[in-house]
């Protein structure tokens, strides 16, 4: 049987961050810069950089701009890194939501490679691993054998606009627009 959709709520959401930053911990492999990968990594790295106490760099990279961000266009890596914890140096972690192609994890790896010659080792930690990638990473809670298309809990930000929901938000009895409704 094949699964075309997979959806995943918040629960499993945040556990499976969880259990993939305990995989990263028992492998024994520890990392002097964290990368994550924006926008699908900024939630696995905003935890793990709180998890492991480390400051969190951040790259912006896309291929999935097209049709409300379901459909892959030509890959952009931005040409500057934003982190409070210097240049990348040691061994590197970068996280992701997930590996789909494989291009985006192998073309960002030699941006870094390139421009950071101070990494000695570089590790990749994703949520899920698809079966399609050209490129394995370190780290993965789940393999995808069938590719599904993923459905995030965050994704439903992609078509809502304000005007939306404030409309949610008025019929959720939160008519402020102030969190808390005060």
């Amino acid at each position: 049987m094949s699964i075309r959709h997979l959806y995943v709520d918040w629960e499993k959401y945040h556990r499976m961050i969880e259990q993939l930053a305990l995989q990263v911990h028992e492998s024994g492999y520890r990392f002097d810069s964290l990368l994550c990968l924006a926008r699908g990594g900024l939630r696995v790295g905003d935890v793990f950089s709180r998890l492991y106490d480390v400051p969190l760099a951040i790259l912006a990279a896309s291929s999935y701009r097209e049709a409300a961000g379901t459909e892959q266009g030509s890959l952009d890596i931005a040409e500057y890194i934003t982190t409070t914890g210097g240049a990348l140096h040691g061994n590197l972690l970068l996280v992701d939501d997930l590996v789909d192609s494989g291009v985006t994890l192998a073309r960002v790896a030699e941006h870094l490679r390139a421009r950071y010659t101070a990494l000695r080792e570089m590790r990749s930690a994703v949520l899920w691993y698809k079966a399609a990638s050209a490129m394995r990473p370190d780290y993965y809670v789940e393999y995808l054998a069938d590719s599904p298309w993923i459905h995030q809990p965050f994704e439903e930000y992609d078509t809502l606009r304000p005007h939306q929901l404030a409309a949610r938000l008025r019929s959720h009895g939160d008519t402020s627009g102030r969190p808390g409704g005060a």
